[in-house]
């Protein structure tokens, strides 16, 4: 049953593959540098938008970063509606709130301030918004919303989940704790804002995994076998080598303003190599801990990420001997396996010197279930990753993530 299965999979992506071809890709045109926020009031009049809905986070309210964007606007006369109640994992409930507001003040455009969650709630709800008649859990998974949606700024202050360049909103259903994409091209944020003194007061942990997360997206990319470009694959292999020579940077030195712009940029490319290429099964088991236990992804995804590579084996050596390349970590003479080796080993120690855990001892037994149809649900067969899953293997990996908390 399995290997019909596996077959069914690798045809949809042959086929899928051709179609993705013709689709009207494109890329957010990125603001950068330090004090480009200063731009947006100038990239709203281009649009001729003068009524955005800001959505935020409380935490972003307080620790002055969001409120910086907002003198902008007032300096400029631009009247806006606040959203500063998304929380992390967004739920369904707190899309349609976003969304009747914004109906609600008569705005006409979107300026998503901070991680990704801020950005998937404000995605979503403008998905709402060009689709009046769906529900949100209706308008998840592939190609559903299909409709312009308005004018979408997005302001990243964490460098790592690369939604500010993306096609994805992930939402999460609080009644079954199941969390899901709505992916569409039309989702893709008109302009990103790089700005990397929004960056220098993030907390060194938070550094660390949303660093993790984009690094993720890069290795995750440039494993898809089939929907790659020669584009996505350039990004993907820059973000990997300005990763690693600027992540362990920032995370000792906040305030390193060279870094934290290389990671911003190293983000970006990111974002872009996985929204053209696809992302695997990091994510697709990464999403479940979301959902179930509220795992930050991107501490999802860099404890995940070299448990798969490792499990992954001789079928990525080859992709991963060059990554190891770009890193800085391969060794002139050494074999493949071992430069992919010594790939996986640098990823492990660099999360042991960012305080990054091995594991999770939270993950319950009577979950794994639940998590294996769903990772499963996700990945097949929508992901061209170099290994597909059976329900069996997800299980196995699921059970390396889960260690045994102690007594």
């Amino acid at each position: 049953m399995w290997g019909l299965k596996k077959a069914y999979n690798r045809t949809f992506q042959f086929v899928f593959n051709i179609g993705a071809r013709c689709l009207p890709w494109r890329r957010a045109e990125a603001a950068e540098g330090a004090g480009s926020i200063a731009r947006i009031p100038e990239l709203l009049a281009r649009e001729g938008r003068c009524h955005p809905m800001v959505v935020t986070d409380r935490g972003l309210m307080t620790c002055g970063v969001a409120p910086r964007i907002l003198e902008v606007l007032d300096a400029a006369g631009v009247e806006y509606a606040l959203f500063d109640r998304v929380e992390a994992n967004p739920t369904v409930a707190m899309v349609e709130d976003i969304h009747t507001r914004y109906l609600r003040e008569g705005c006409d455009s979107f300026i998503a301030v901070g991680g990704g969650s801020p950005m998937d709630a404000a995605k979503a709800a403008a998905a709402r918004i060009v689709r009046p008649t769906k529900e949100v859990n209706q308008l998840g998974g592939l190609l559903k919303v299909r409709r312009r949606i308005p004018t979408f700024i997005a302001v990243p202050t964490t460098a790592g989940t690369g939604s500010e360049t993306t096609i994805a909103a992930l939402i999460t259903d609080p009644a079954t704790h199941h969390k899901y994409a709505i992916m569409d091209l039309a989702l893709i944020p008109r302009y990103a804002v790089l700005d990397a003194e929004l960056t220098v007061g993030l907390p060194p942990h938070i550094t660390a995994a949303t660093g993790m997360d984009a690094l993720t997206h890069a290795v995750e990319a440039y494993l898809c076998w089939t929907y790659n470009t020669k584009e996505s694959l350039r990004c993907a292999r820059e973000a990997v080598k300005t990763i690693f020579a600027n992540l362990e940077r920032v995370y000792r030195d906040g305030s390193d303003l060279a870094a934290r712009e290389a990671m911003l940029r190293a983000s970006f490319q990111a974002g872009f190599a996985f929204t053209r290429a696809g992302v695997g099964n990091v994510h697709a088991i990464a999403h479940t801990l979301g959902g179930l236990y509220n795992t930050a992804h991107g501490l999802a995804n860099a404890v995940i990420l070299p448990i798969v590579l490792e499990d992954y084996g001789s079928a990525v050596y080859p992709k991963l001997a060059q990554l190891a390349q770009l890193a800085g970590v391969a060794r002139e003479g050494d074999s493949e396996e071992e430069n992919a080796k010594a790939f996986i080993a640098a990823i492990r120690a660099m999360n042991q010197r960012m305080g990054i855990p091995v594991g999770f001892d939270f993950i319950r037994e009577e979950d794994i279930p639940q998590m294996v149809a769903w990772a499963g649900k996700e990945a097949n067969p929508i992901y061209p990753v170099p290994v597909l899953y059976s329900p069996e293997r997800f299980r196995a990996v699921i059970e390396k993530i889960r260690i045994q908390p102690e007594q």
